[in-house]
């Protein structure tokens, strides 16, 4: 099955999901007891969920604060051209830039948006004027600063 094909959840699948989006580190057998199944068959479903694309893989939330980095930036950028030469240029590019954490491809007026982390304004400042504008292709950049987290990214609603 295509991974970017859509499948049918059930109800239990559902739950699954729901858990291991709050918990990722649940064993098979706690799982199981908070979604109503026996492991085995719990077993099943989260490799099928997983073979299937679903579930992407497993991760730790990090604070990005707690290590250093507590600015960051949503940054707008806008290509001198469309071509597919100087989009993959960019593409790799970008690719390489560990500030970025992460980066969409949007319609509008804006080519890209990226959310970047730093430890300061002069550190970002620095990665704006020396790497970021100096990205194939790079024709403008609109920076927003965050300045409060109201809602954090968070689990996909199944």
């Amino acid at each position: 099955m295509a991974k970017s094909s859509q499948i049918a959840l059930d109800a239990v699948d559902r739950r699954i999901l729901r858990a291991l989006q709050r918990d990722g580190r649940l064993s098979i057998v706690a799982l199981a007891e908070e979604v109503g199944l026996s492991p085995t068959p719990c077993q099943r479903r989260v490799k099928r969920l997983e073979e299937a694309g679903v579930i992407e893989g497993y991760t730790a939330r990090v604070s990005a604060a707690r290590i250093g980095l507590p600015l960051q930036a949503f940054v707008q950028v806008r290509l001198e051209s469309h071509g597919e030469e100087l989009a993959e240029r960019f593409h790799k590019a970008l690719a390489a830039l560990p500030e970025v954490r992460a980066a969409y491809t949007l319609s509008g007026e804006t080519d890209y948006l990226l959310q970047v982390l730093a430890p300061d304004m002069e550190a970002f400042g620095t990665f704006a004027t020396r790497r970021l504008l100096r990205l194939p292709g790079v024709k403008e950049t609109r920076t927003s600063f965050v300045l409060a987290t109201l809602k954090p990214p968070g689990e996909v609603p199944v």
